[in-house]
């Protein structure tokens, strides 16, 4: 039932729109593709990035626009990011995947306290 394809495309409209609000659809699908649908994490890496490709694009697009973004500020954390998703696809070959399940699942888990008990600093 739950790998059903008219079940699939359900989620993975669902997974677009939060993906598009900022929560973190793309985590949500690395677990739906590992856990539920028991693909492979390398696998499933590609079609998570496939996923985050198009809605990225058009959520740059549009928050350019709109003068949302400045260039200055997301210099650093564009660079950073590249620079640790390659350290991490490097090393994510000297890791079986049982160890790369249990980093994620601790990845997310902090990353959704973080979100939980996150106060912004600067109240508009």
């Amino acid at each position: 039932m739950l790998t059903h394809p008219i079940f699939s495309i359900a989620i993975s409209l669902l997974l677009g729109f939060l993906t598009g609000l900022g929560t973190g659809g793309g985590s949500l699908l690395m677990v739906w593709l590992t856990v539920i649908c028991d693909i492979a994490p390398t696998r499933a890496r590609l079609i998570n990035l496939m996923f985050f490709i198009p809605c990225a694009a058009v959520a740059t697009v549009k928050n350019l626009r709109k003068g949302r973004i400045q260039i200055k500020s997301i210099l650093l954390p564009l660079f950073t990011g590249c620079a640790c998703a390659i350290a991490v696809t490097i090393l994510s070959k000297n890791i079986n995947t049982e160890q790369l399940r249990k980093l994620f699942g601790v990845l997310l888990l902090f990353t959704g306290l973080r979100e939980l008990f996150y106060r912004d600093r600067n109240p508009r």
